[in-house]
């Protein structure tokens, strides 16, 4: 994992094979993929390769802890938040401004035997080509953490569980000095989760009220999973709404009618017809959620170019492109963003572009480096979110947080070699660099929005 590789991956514009996850043509082609690339964050995005000299991580004293604030508060079955959080010691850096109008993808599917027994996520297999022939010139097998992550990255708070409430507390300081507003959190139905996950629904009280200490709040981001459908997503609006729609950090979104309503993100949403979409996201469909208690804001991904008309017909109210990685995907790439918004802006749907700092998966998909995308010191996520600017979007989304299997993630990362690994990381910066470079640009992004407005 040197960083020799880095100049290969510089130029944004590759050609690039199709994509497991991202390039579904007919359903044949589209099932054999998904099988190649089990429901990760996304699929193929960008990759940073820059592995820069900096003094060793130990050198670098640990930032002192902020005192823990209470227990967080557990919202009642019918979702009501208990006591205010007023009534906790103040978060650190609480003075920080967020903004609501920057999003940023969320994981919570980390696990560590502290907690849980066991690595979850940490561990990941390494996913086999679909072609037999090129798979087996590839690593088969899984990583073996501590020292061996299923990442490119090496994160500062090694390889943590997502249940640690120190762990959700550092996360919603790094999030409130990014400027991030909303966090956008990977959410499956209860008793489900991804290929190499468990349940985490559970957990979802405590990153509520987590979230509502650092005035951050909560989207959700509802991934594919088996037998999703029209019918089971009214279900899981429903659920998500009865159950956290009350609490005080639960995101809702105030159209230009001054009306507030939940947003949801819908990944993969181009596996079901927009005929099935339909039923549920338009006035008249036969079981819609429209003008009813549980009416929201949906977000669909945009794929490949005809998603576009896709999307309009399926009723929903806006799309949202996902992949880090300029040029691997009609809608990731930023040359296209123009046409989008004029789009939206003619068929009265939101466009949230999708920026990203890099990507890289191959720790988790070795035959992926195609799909690499340097991270050029930062210079790749400041030309995504400048071209996120240029079409003066309401939202703009974030990708990611800490998806760290595709290197997407903006969350501390610190240089690192084991007997095995020489991970990638942020030098010559620290490992704030992420998190200044998007404070400093959410700034700049209000300031325009401001005089957009006028």
């Amino acid at each position: 994992m040197g960083p020799g590789g880095g100049a290969r991956c510089i130029a944004l514009f590759l050609v690039l094979l199709p994509s497991p996850s991202a390039t579904p043509h007919g359903p044949a082609q589209r099932s054999r993929l998904r099988n190649g690339l089990p429901a990760l964050g996304r699929a193929l995005e960008l990759a940073p390769l820059s592995g820069r000299p900096e003094a060793a991580p130990a050198a670098r004293a640990a930032r002192p802890r902020a005192p823990a604030p209470p227990p967080p508060r557990t919202a009642d079955p019918g979702g009501s938040p208990g006591p205010a959080p007023a009534e906790a010691e103040p978060a650190p850096r609480q003075s920080l401004s967020v903004y609501s109008d920057l999003h940023a993808f969320y994981y919570s599917w980390y696990g560590s035997p502290r907690r849980e027994g066991h690595y979850i996520h940490w561990d990941h297999v390494m996913v086999p080509h679909w072609d037999p022939k090129i798979s087996a010139s590839y690593p088969r097998g899984r990583h073996s953490p501590p020292d061996d992550l299923g990442s490119s990255f090496y994160p500062e708070l090694g390889p943590y569980s997502s249940r640690d409430p120190e762990v959700l507390r550092e996360h919603m300081t790094q999030l409130k000095e990014a400027a991030i507003g909303v966090l956008v959190l990977s959410w499956y139905p209860p008793g489900m989760a991804d290929d190499n996950g468990e349940p985490s629904d559970d957990l979802v009280p405590a990153i509520l009220d987590t979230a509502h200490q650092y005035s951050i709040q909560v989207a959700f981001h509802i991934q594919p999973y088996k037998g999703r459908d029209d019918i089971t997503v009214h279900d899981n609006i429903k659920y998500i709404i009865d159950t956290y729609g009350s609490h005080g950090a639960f995101y809702r979104y105030k159209n230009s009618m001054g009306k507030s309503l939940p947003l949801f993100y819908i990944y993969d949403s181009y596996l079901t017809s927009p005929e099935a979409w339909a039923h549920l996201l338009t006035p008249n469909g036969p079981h819609s959620i429209r003008n009813t208690p549980y009416d929201g804001v949906f977000i669909a991904l945009l794929v490949e170019e005809g998603h576009t008309h896709d999307i309009l017909a399926a009723g929903f109210d806006g799309m949202y492109t996902y992949f880090a990685s300029n040029g691997f995907s009609f809608g990731s790439s930023h040359q296209n963003w123009k046409a989008v918004k004029n789009f939206c802006d003619a068929n009265n749907l939101m466009f949230i572009p999708s920026v990203g700092p890099g990507y890289i998966d191959t720790s988790i998909r070795p035959w992926n480096n195609h799909n690499t995308r340097n991270r050029v010191n930062g210079k790749y996520y400041e030309t995504a979110l400048q071209a996120a600017l240029t079409v003066r979007p309401e939202i703009v989304s974030i990708t990611s947080f800490n998806e760290w299997h595709e290197g997407t993630q903006i969350e501390k990362a610190i240089p690192k070699k084991t007997p095995t690994r020489l991970y990638l990381d942020y030098l010559p910066h620290q490992p704030s660099l992420y998190l200044e470079l998007t404070r400093r640009w959410a700034e700049h992004f209000i300031k325009e929005k401001e005089q957009w407005l006028m």
